[in-house]
């Protein structure tokens, strides 16, 4: 008990010194983290952003979209599905109901 009481004695000493060095230390100074921006030279005459892409607007219809699934029909004429089949969902026995029993 007699150690503990010491180190916080300690710990109040240190920090009653800092504080009191912090104000009786110089002026503050103030750490900047990045620079101030700067212009790049002859910005002036350079754009500031790419133009726009031109765009038709319309989407092209050379290949229509189809179905990852195609239909049974589709199927037996030998279309092949895009995507593999989902795999089936893994289910667990019931749990069973676990009554209160009398104690034996």
């Amino acid at each position: 008990m007699l150690f503990a009481s010491m180190l916080v004695a300690l710990g109040l000493v240190i920090s009653a010194l800092s504080l009191n060095q912090i104000r009786v230390g110089d002026s503050p100074q103030l750490a900047q983290a990045t620079p101030p921006l700067q212009s790049t030279p002859g910005a002036e005459t350079k754009p500031s952003a790419p133009p726009d892409p031109a765009t038709t607007g319309t989407r092209p219809s050379d290949v229509p979209p189809q179905p990852a699934r195609p239909d049974a029909d589709a199927q037996k004429a030998g279309a092949q599905p895009a995507l593999p089949p989902a795999p089936a969902e893994k289910t667990a026995p019931p749990i069973p109901d676990r009554s209160p029993t009398k104690e034996r």
